[in-house]
Parts: C-alpha cells; sequence; structure tokens
C-alpha cells in the first residue's frame, strides 16, 4: 500500500520508512507540511502517518485540511504530548490512532496493519482468495495448504489484488502503490512482477488477467 509519513526528526522518519518498506509498502518520507500539502494535492494514499510537531503546517492542520477535502484516508497521529487533552483533540479531529513517542516500532507495524485492515473491510489479519491465504501479519503466503515463497513486492502486489478481486486495477495504480511517487520504476516493472507472481501461484484457483489498456483483475478458476 502507498503511505505519506510526514516526520521531521531524521532517525524517527528513516526507522518508520525502513519497517514500512519491509513490510512491503511504498513510502513517501515528508519532513514538513507545505510538502505534504504539496503531495496531498496530486496523489492519493492509503494511509498517513502525521508527527503533529511539524514545521507548519502542523500535523494537526494538515488531519484538519485531509477531513475537510471529505478525505476519509486513515491518519495515525505521532507526538512526544502524552496528555489525555492532546488525544481526545486528535481524535476528535478525525484521526483514527494515536502513538505517543517514544514507541516501539512492533506496535506502530500493529496499528498500521489494523488502520488498513479497517479501509479494507477486514477485521483479522488473515486475506483469503480462493485457496491463497494471506497472513498479513507474518508476510506469509499459503497456497493450498503449502507456503509460496514471495518477494517482499511480489507479496504487496499479491495483496493490492487480492483486496480487489473481481475488479480492474490500472497499472500505474499499481506502480504507485508498489513503488511510490518518488521511484522511476515504470510500467515495464510492473509487468515483470505480475509475470513473477502468476508463475508462482499459477497452481491457484486464482488467476491475473491482463486486460489490454485497462490493467489487471484477480478472478477466481
Amino acid at each position: 500500500m502507498r503511505i505519506l509519513l510526514v516526520e521531521d526528526t531524521a532517525d524517527v522518519g528513516e526507522g518508520i520508512v525502513a519497517r514500512l518498506q519491509r513490510m512491503g509498502h511504498a513510502v513517501e518520507w515528508e519532513r514538513d507540511g507545505e510538502g505534504a500539502l504539496a503531495r496531498i494535492a496530486v496523489q492519493p494514499y492509503d494511509l498517513f502517518i502525521l508527527d503533529v510537531m511539524l514545521p507548519p503546517p502542523d500535523g494537526l492542520r494538515l488531519l484538519r485540511h485531509l477531513r475537510e477535502q471529505g478525505q476519509a484516508t486513515p491518519v495515525l497521529m505521532l507526538t512526544a504530548r502524552s496528555s489525555v487533552n492532546d488525544r481526545v483533540g486528535a481524535l476528535d479531529l478525525g484521526a483514527d490512532d494515536y502513538l505517543v513517542k517514544p514507541f516501539d516500532f512492533l506496535e506502530m507495524e500493529a496499528r498500521v496493519r489494523a488502520l488498513l485492515r479497517r479501509q479494507g473491510g477486514s477485521a483479522t489479519n488473515e486475506l483469503r482468495c480462493g485457496d491463497i491465504t494471506i497472513d498479513l501479519a507474518g508476510r506469509l503466503v499459503m497456497l493450498a495448504g503449502q507456503p509460496v515463497e514471495l518477494t517482499r513486492r511480489e507479496l504487496a502486489l499479491l495483496e493490492i489484488l487480492a483486496t480487489r478481486v473481481g475488479r480492474v486495477v490500472d497499472k500505474g495504480q499499481i506502480a504507485e502503490r508498489l513503488f511510490g511517487l518518488d521511484s522511476e520504476a515504470g510500467s515495464n516493472a510492473v509487468e515483470q512482477y505480475v509475470a513473477r507472481l502468476r508463475r508462482k501461484i499459477a497452481a491457484s484457483r486464482a488467476e491475473i488477467r491482463t486486460l489490454r489498456g485497462l490493467g489487471y483483475q484477480l478472478v477466481l478458476r
């Protein structure tokens, strides 16, 4: 999934980016509110992670802007403020969750998974598509009870398609979610990952179809 992180503390930002990329997400990192606004204006995201204390506009103003624009994308707020009033204020503005610094990265990962599950309409860490089972927490894929070895991006591609079974997903959308806005990877890279994933799940009931000029579709046979 594509995530926008807005965090001005270098070591915290680097740690979050590394953990989210390890989870298979495409992460874009901005260090101030102005840069974040510029990205938000032109690109959709699956999750926002906003630090409260930022060069202006701060995280709360960014949050207010998102909700005033009608964006329902989940927002996880980060802050060193631990008072109840601060947490309540952010939640009342439309935040979906709140982490107080310093936090454990394992907890952050769990909260990210929960927010993305909620957005996708799932209540568990397990995603099923025919005879394919994806363990979102363990980053494991089983095909008819047998493990399938997938790379990080192959797994991310499978998640993108499996959460949209029967729907056509544009190649450009896949590229953005796999590689992020800052990447130079293009449609050829998407085609290569689709081909690799097809081979690895060829024995399953799930089939990745190519619709020329439209994108890809995961269907059950």
